[in-house]
């Protein structure tokens, strides 16, 4: 990937993050994807703890054939952080997109965590 790019994006995941933060009551659900994988996290900012995490490196995701960089990988992950954080209790979140566009990969994590009960 071209530095620039990788610049941009920080600049502007710096941006949001001045304006986006995780409470206890909503904590902030951050996405990031590499060429390969998505990761996906439920962040408590006051506290300064991940609450609930997951990403296509976990065991059930790496089983299935072409785990790897694509949206329906990317909306197994959804669906797994949303099942956990109802597991903890979490039922709103504010969502955190990283920089990234709201497009294929990060879209498809946003919709499914919707679909399995979080809301955002």
């Amino acid at each position: 990937m071209n530095r620039d790019k990788i610049e941009l994006r920080e600049r502007r995941h710096l941006r949001v993050r001045k304006k986006v933060t995780g409470t206890q009551e909503r904590p902030r659900l951050t996405v990031y994807k590499s060429l390969n994988h998505m990761y996906a996290q439920i962040i408590d900012d006051t506290a300064g703890r991940t609450l609930v995490s997951a990403s296509t490196l976990e065991k059930e995701i790496r089983q299935l054939p072409n785990h790897k960089g694509n949206v329906k990988s990317a909306g197994l992950v959804g669906d797994i952080i949303a099942k956990r954080a109802k597991d903890k209790g979490i039922q709103k979140v504010v969502f955190d997109k990283g920089g990234f566009k709201y497009h294929g990969r990060v879209e498809a994590v946003a919709k499914a965590a919707r679909e399995a009960g979080l809301e955002f």
